[in-house]
């Protein structure tokens, strides 16, 4: 009898990695086997009679990529699995960090960043409810980091100019705390404090007054620094280093004490926590690249969202992940609420 046993993560952008666990998958006539999702055949990346690794097929309609998964080998099918394929919403971007959310319109913020230095026609993009990507400014070289502060005012980082900038109603974008080195990393505490981590070493402060202290000092990194709070008041941090499989998320306590707190990931970017406590980290575990849920003790991590080139990651009010690879935006219901200070 096929049947699959066992599906992990049960969620994923295109091109991700799902292993299925199963019995009786007949690999002898290796043409005649399939990975459906939906009625879409998938790619095996390998097989035997217990254990499948296949790849999130794209391009899939709204019906697949909500059916699930089925096996097929011998003739005979299994039932099907529950699995989740993430919504393309916008492509020929280039995100380089989280995206950001707005409650108030449930609009979804992100970057065309570009190489630094290089200026680009639109370099912040804003998708609506509906999911259409529409300009929204021309005016900042690099965007890295986006953030909304409690009365929803955008703020945004520049790593090529070390400027934190902040964005009025009316799309004017004004400089609001200067000096941060390579500006990258970016996220905003419960009483306003603006935290920009510089990739070259350092993690300012910059109160609700513009004010500019250096807060933590951590190793430079070769990509971006990537910052987001968590319940627990701490502000926690990835730095991507060389390709390796035992780089940390830090903590970062509120006098400026660093510590490493979950180490064993590739190349660790974007991240984001739930109301829980739960960390969710664009990284790789085990060799499969997606996101990473990490439990608020650090003890535990699975691999939560398969997905490829993913550089950041947030949630929106309805449960739903919002996705950022090197150049597309995605959206998949996870059941997931999201944390953020400037909220609770």
């Amino acid at each position: 009898m096929l049947e699959i046993l066992h599906l992990r993560p049960q969620a994923g952008a295109p091109g991700g990695l799902v292993i299925i666990e199963c019995r009786g998958f007949d690999t002898r006539d290796y043409a005649a086997c399939d990975v459906l999702f939906g009625e879409t055949p998938a790619r095996i990346v390998s097989a035997s009679s217990d254990r499948v690794l296949v790849r999130v097929p794209g391009e899939l309609n709204e019906r697949d990529r909500t059916a699930g998964i089925q096996l097929l080998a011998a003739g005979e099918m299994s039932s099907r699995a529950p699995f989740l394929v993430a919504e393309l919403l916008a492509d020929s971007l280039h995100p380089v960090a989280n995206p950001a959310y707005d409650p108030e319109t449930e609009a979804i913020f992100t970057t065309l960043s570009g190489s630094r230095g290089k200026k680009v026609e639109v370099s912040v993009w804003r998708i609506g409810p509906d999911g259409k990507a529409t300009p929204f400014l021309d005016n900042i070289m690099n965007p890295t980091g986006l953030a909304f502060d409690r009365e929803g005012t955008l703020y945004i980082t520049s790593r090529h100019d070390g400027v934190l900038y902040r964005v009025s109603p009316f799309r004017e974008v004004i400089p609001f705390a200067e000096n941060l080195g390579i500006a990258t990393g970016l996220a905003i505490d419960r009483t306003g404090n603006l935290f920009v981590g510089d990739r070259q070493g350092t993690i300012y402060r910059v109160t609700p007054l513009g004010d500019v202290t250096p807060h933590a000092r951590l190793a430079p990194s070769m990509a971006a620094y990537h910052l987001a709070f968590s319940p627990d008041g701490n502000l926690y941090v990835t730095a991507p280093m060389a390709a390796g499989t035992r780089e940390a998320i830090y903590r970062v306590t509120p006098t400026g004490k660093v510590e490493p707190w979950f180490v064993g990931l590739g190349r660790p970017q974007g991240l984001s926590f739930d109301q829980a406590g739960n960390a969710y980290v664009c990284a790789s575990l085990n060799g499969l690249p997606g996101v990473v849920k990490i439990t608020p003790d650090a003890k535990e991590a699975e691999l939560f969202i398969a997905g490829v080139r993913l550089v950041g990651l947030t949630f929106d009010d309805r449960g739903a992940a919002i996705l950022a690879s090197s150049h597309e935006i995605y959206r998949v219901p996870v059941g997931v609420s999201g944390y953020d200070p400037n909220r609770t």
